[in-house]
């Protein structure tokens, strides 16, 4: 059985390979990549080396894990969807709402870290005041962001393939500037003896080296899925997703290492005295244009200013587009209301990109800066990619027959990791993190209970709750774990340092093994696939 376009959905399938890759490399290099090595040295000092290269093989496993998937079941907004074949609606909700939530957040915060650069223009500051001493936003700042996140409707009411054209160029340009500011400063100011100043090459342990994870370094790699949310809109998707989904992780993964290494080789040995604390005494919202200055090349400031009004819009306007897919595949299964699973006649979501905007407005009110979003929405990504690896599985035991053009090396075994790597993800967030997102769970669970009730019984979605029994105790072992864990606000810290980390695998593993189990029997996986991908 081929899986086959979707020309029920009315979704046109432009995009091609460089589209695709753009779309997810547009996604990766955001306002993570200029603020990211400052957090993550702070927390591990040089040894938050190892914390990238740490977070880029975890994610890299989910990424094949998510490339399998894309290319054998190239729909639109495919992370809610995947779950959805293999475990049913009550499944695949949980794992779309918070899909659409950490991406429909993904946008107010990329629009609040360009106005945060924008900030630290002295012309600007004095005229445009967008933000408050303590870095949230001002009422003028608020009528700037909402200006942005508008402009990014308009964009993606125009189409998809608008979006990916002018991605094209916003992602040559982002990459670009990290680029020359690595040829800029490595030549110009780095200092191997940088590397065991301040304490040693890692003067807070294995701990720091965890501990960067959530703060920034996680967070600046997310966006590999992206090609995988506009699947349904590809011209070649089993020839190309798989490809790009790899493609733009490996890029991101190395681009972000070399960066670690160009920052902390350039900081001032004078700054290390007392540690990895403040490594930076000012420009904390652009510490390479304060690292270009040191180094002399003050032109480069300019061009860091640019790109850190650029590279967070650009990725702004791509979670856009992505937060309207995952809303449309999620009213297009009668999860939460029809009308956003509607298309107008150029084939664009409508009604899901203006409530993604409308969303986005209210996420500015109770998280009015950058890092106010940045923990909930990297553990609720780990949650949104943990449900893959258990999918990939429960899908190819039920649906052995489809194509996969893209094939995971050692399936059982890279699922399982990949699965493990998620969880560890989301335990070094905090236990007050998961707490948080647990609430939002809840609230969303009523929304789609609604949604079904008002939907006809002819049309509604197998709810199949057996399927889903794993995820409660899953999500609940997880806040309990960390309550006892080490990390985060509230943890007790009565589980050992690596104890911890074990507990945590031997519990996921468990999950995994009762989650795949639990699946949908194999004709109604099968039956799902044919039905969502049937003329």
């Amino acid at each position: 059985m081929s899986i086959q376009a979707e020309p029920r959905d009315g979704l046109r399938r432009t995009i091609g390979f460089y589209g695709l890759t753009f779309v997810s490399l547009g996604s990766i290099i955001g306002s993570g990549w200029l603020l990211g090595a400052l957090k993550a040295a702070q927390v591990a000092g040089p040894a938050s080396l190892i914390s990238w290269v740490l977070a880029a093989g975890m994610l890299t496993l989910l990424a094949l894990v998510h490339a399998e998937l894309g290319a054998a079941y190239p729909v639109a907004g495919g992370t809610a969807r995947f779950p959805a074949f293999a475990f049913g609606a009550l499944t695949g909700f949980t794992a779309g709402w918070m899909g659409w939530i950490q991406a429909v957040a993904s946008a107010p915060i990329e629009v609040e870290a360009s106005l945060t650069y924008l900030d630290n223009i002295d012309w600007v500051k004095r005229h445009l005041d967008l933000l408050h001493a303590d870095g949230t936003l001002t009422a003028s700042g608020f009528g700037w962001a909402t200006f942005l996140m508008a402009v990014f409707t308009v964009l993606n009411v125009a189409g998809v393939r608008l979006v990916s054209e002018s991605n094209t160029f916003v992602v040559l340009l982002k990459t670009a500037v990290p680029l020359l500011t690595i040829a800029v400063l490595l030549p110009l100011s780095f200092r191997l003896s940088n590397f065991t100043a301040g304490g040693g090459f890692a003067p807070y342990g294995a701990h720091g080296v965890f501990a960067a994870l959530p703060v920034g370094v996680v967070f600046a790699l997310l966006g590999f899925e992206q090609a995988i949310q506009v699947g349904g809109e590809a011209r070649h998707p089993r020839r190309d997703i798989a490809r790009a989904v790899i493609t733009a992780m490996l890029v991101g993964a190395i681009l972000y290492t070399l960066l670690e290494i160009t920052f902390i080789g350039s900081v001032a040995p004078a700054n290390l005295a007392t540690g990895w604390s403040d490594p930076i005494h000012e420009g904390a919202f652009g510490p390479y244009a304060t690292l270009a200055v040191l180094a002399g090349a003050g032109w480069l400031v300019y061009v860091l200013y640019t790109d850190a009004v650029i590279s967070p819009a650009g990725t702004g306007l791509v979670y856009t587009a992505t937060s309207a897919r995952l809303a449309y595949a999620l009213g297009r299964n009668d999860m939460l209301p029809r009308q956003l699973g509607k298309l107008n006649r150029a084939g664009v979501p409508l009604w899901a990109v203006g409530l993604s905007f409308l969303v986005g407005e209210a996420a500015f009110l109770p998280f009015p800066s950058w890092q106010s979003l940045v923990n909930v929405m990297t553990s609720a990504t780990a949650i949104m990619y943990a449900f893959a690896p258990v999918a990939l599985m429960a899908l190819r035991n039920r649906d052995p027959g489809r194509p996969r053009p893209y094939a995971l090396p050692m399936p059982g075994l890279t699922a399982r990791i990949a699965f493990v790597s998620a969880n560890l993800i989301i335990y070094w967030s905090g236990c007050d993190v998961i707490a948080k997102l647990l609430l939002v769970i809840t609230v969303g669970l009523p929304l789609f209970l609604l949604t079904r009730a008002r939907t006809p019984q002819a049309r509604r979605p197998a709810l199949d709750v057996r399927a889903a029994l794993w995820i409660p105790p899953w999500l609940l072992g997880l806040t309990a774990i960390g309550y006892l864990g080490r990390y985060g606000e509230g943890a007790t810290n009565l589980l050992p340092e690596w104890l911890d980390l074990a507990v945590v695998v031997a519990f996921s593993l468990a999950v995994f093994t009762v989650a795949t189990r639990l699946a949908r029997p194999a004709k109604e996986v099968q039956a799902a696939v044919l039905t969502e991908t049937a003329a």
